[in-house]
């Protein structure tokens, strides 16, 4: 095994010593077998919360519910004599925890921030009343589930019962260490960096053709299933199933629990668990402090908060990190500042290196149509606003052509409308004949238009790597698979796809920087390439110019005319030398409305478009080089 396999697996390794080491060398600091397996389950619990919260910025107060359900729907087939194996009770507590989370992540996940988690809170409160009240002949209501049998390996006279203490510490750290395997093995998935992807910027994975519902629905199901497992083991580990794992201040526990071990870190939930029934176990024995023993705690919580902001696992990772990559971090601002100062050359557009292939037209017989996109009649109107009226025009297959206007003329409205971000008021837009609106912005990524954005949406915390793999996925994918165990970096087609556009957008040297640290003209370029990384039929830039020196104009300019070359181009622009030079066809508005629209010679010379843009009458107009210059440097 070489050094970078052995540096793979070194968190499991860590854990597993850990999980060994624990019930011999903790009893003496007051950790007994039985806090150490109640510390286990909340660790289990906890799993799946850091994957919801830590991986994809989802916050659910209603975790309880799903432990809850796990855990009656185990312990009631156990002593009512249904089923008899443990084992096979715990499968069933999971699943159908697994199915509760579903039904309620289909709702909640539909809702963003406050929102979301005001709805796993009513769930939550809905599955403790229901669990009190109309289920308590099978619950138990107030009194729960007394009996729940232990689990049992092996057969006859050779079965052996899981009893308290070490043996069941054994079976409780074993699932959690399975449990903890499975975790990492998502967070590297391709899943898993999606959902990191969504935490940051979730309007923009949806715009890059991933179904942003269906994979926080999936993160939701999986924590609610180690909910579930959780629960079914807990009614199995204590011998009674207590009607408090439906309630609210559960759920607020294992927040607790795991903001202060460390959210996004998984071995997070097992250090806050562990400190935090240490405490309450504790504190309870000091004299004269015992009925003050929540007063202490919380005061104890919230100073490891504000003094750990990134909890006790996070904040130990960080720093580990920081100085670990403080030499590299340091090399990327250095090369950013002289980018940035004019030290460094522009990038060059390497001829040689091939261009991502665009996907194949919708159909087979609209591959060969003139027509790549077409507006028709399109308008968007807020109250008595008309950002665009009436707009019609057709974007020739393969071929450069703009839109221009001057500010306020609904370009920007116009291609949230052609990539169907927004929806527009009446007309409608076509992809190679066929209707595209009302498509959504995924699926119409999916079907071949794409758009890179006037302000930057990138995920910052991502490498650059990382930033055109998200965006590579969705075309190899598809909007959504469930692919949980797999390396992100395993297909070797997208690995290929991201190779190639690391080339043309010359940030080779920066694969590995984060996001956040690279120079302006960079971004831009990035911002460009991810939409590129989709392999569109056509892609739209959106003012691709926008805050570039005179340099990096010249090569993004070469890029875009490359670029031409494979697929169809729509942009918008301010610089009309560029607009002109690249552009064989241009579509002009104003104040909404078409204003011109045909080729680059004929509208350069319109009357109407120097009077847009000059505000003076035709015969006013020094020349057409004037016109230009009057609205090269009109601001984005």
């Amino acid at each position: 095994m070489n050094r970078d396999s052995v540096r793979a697996v070194l968190p499991e390794l860590a854990l597993l010593v850990v999980l060994l080491a624990a019930p011999v060398l903790l009893p003496p600091l007051g950790f007994s077998h039985d806090l150490l397996s109640r510390a286990l389950n909340w660790a289990l619990f906890g799993l799946g919360l850091d994957i919801l919260f830590g991986l994809a910025g989802l916050l659910s107060f209603g975790q309880a519910a799903f432990y809850g359900a796990g855990g009656f729907v185990a312990a009631y087939l156990l002593v009512s004599g249904l089923v008899h194996s443990v084992w096979l009770a715990f499968l069933i507590g999971t699943l159908a925890a697994g199915l509760f989370g579903l039904a309620v992540g289909w709702l909640a996940v539909r809702r963003i921030g406050i929102y979301f988690a005001m709805i796993t809170l009513a769930f939550g409160q809905m599955a403790y009343f229901i669990q009190n009240s109309p289920l308590s002949d099978f619950t138990g209501g107030e009194n729960g589930i007394a009996g729940v049998p232990v689990p049992v390996i092996g057969f006859g006279a050779w079965a052996v019962r899981i009893t308290a203490g070490v043996p069941m510490y054994a079976l409780l750290a074993a699932t959690f260490f399975l449990g903890f395997v499975l975790a990492r093995r998502i967070v590297h998935s391709p899943v898993g960096l999606i959902l990191k992807a969504i935490k940051e910027n979730t309007a923009r994975v949806a715009m890059l053709g991933h179904d942003v519902p269906a994979y926080k629905l999936a993160a939701f199901t999986i924590a609610a299933l180690y909910a579930g497992l959780a629960g079914a083991m807990l009614g199995s580990f204590q011998s009674y199933m207590p009607p408090d794992a439906f309630a609210l201040e559960t759920s607020g526990q294992l927040v607790v629990q795991t903001i202060v071990g460390g959210v996004g870190t998984l071995v997070g939930p097992l250090v806050g668990a562990a400190l935090w029934l240490w405490l309450r176990d504790n504190l309870q024995l000091i004299p004269g402090f015992g009925s003050l023993w929540k007063l202490i705690l919380g005061l104890a919580f919230i100073g490891l908060v504000m003094g750990l902001r990134r909890g006790i696992c996070g904040e130990i990772l960080h720093r580990w990190r920081q100085r670990g990559e403080a030499a590299r971090l340091h090399a990327a601002k250095a090369r950013t500042e002289a980018i940035e100062a004019g030290r460094l050359h522009a990038p060059e557009v390497p001829a040689e290196v091939a261009l991502p292939m665009p996907r194949p037209a919708v159909d087979g017989r609209s591959a060969h149509a003139e027509i790549a996109l077409e507006a028709q009649g399109l308008a968007r109107h807020y109250g008595g606003l008309k950002a665009v009226d009436g707009v019609s025009f057709q974007v020739r297959r393969r071929s450069i052509h703009a839109v221009i206007g001057p500010n306020g003329a609904g370009k920007s409205t116009l291609f949230k409308m052609l990539s169907d971000e927004v929806s527009p008021s009446a007309g409608s837009v076509l992809l190679f004949g066929e209707r595209l609106t009302g498509a959504g912005v995924t699926e119409a990524t999916q079907r071949g238009v794409v758009k890179s954005n006037q302000l930057n949406q990138l995920f910052l915390n991502l490498t650059v790597r990382e930033n055109l793999r998200v965006a590579a996925l969705a075309r190899a994918r598809g909007r959504f698979r469930l692919d949980l165990l797999a390396p992100a970096g395993a297909r070797a087609d997208v690995e290929a796809q991201v190779e190639t556009l690391l080339d043309i957008l010359d940030l080779g040297m920066r694969a590995e920087t984060r996001v956040g640290v690279l120079a302006y003209g960079e971004k831009r370029r990035l911002e460009i390439g991810m939409a590129l990384a989709t392999s569109p039929n056509v892609l739209l830039l959106d003012e691709p110019l926008a805050g570039m020196s005179p340099a990096e104009r010249v090569a993004t300019c070469a890029l875009i005319r490359r670029i031409g070359r494979s697929c169809t181009i729509l942009l918008v622009e301010h610089d009309l030398d560029a607009v002109f030079d690249l552009a064989e066809r241009i579509t002009v508005l104003s104040e909404g409305r078409l204003l011109a629209d045909g080729p680059a010679d004929i509208v350069r010379r319109d009357p109407a478009v120097q009077k847009a843009y000059l505000g003076a009458a035709p015969d006013e107009a020094v020349d057409e080089g004037s016109a230009t210059r009057g609205a090269m440097h009109e601001p984005a």
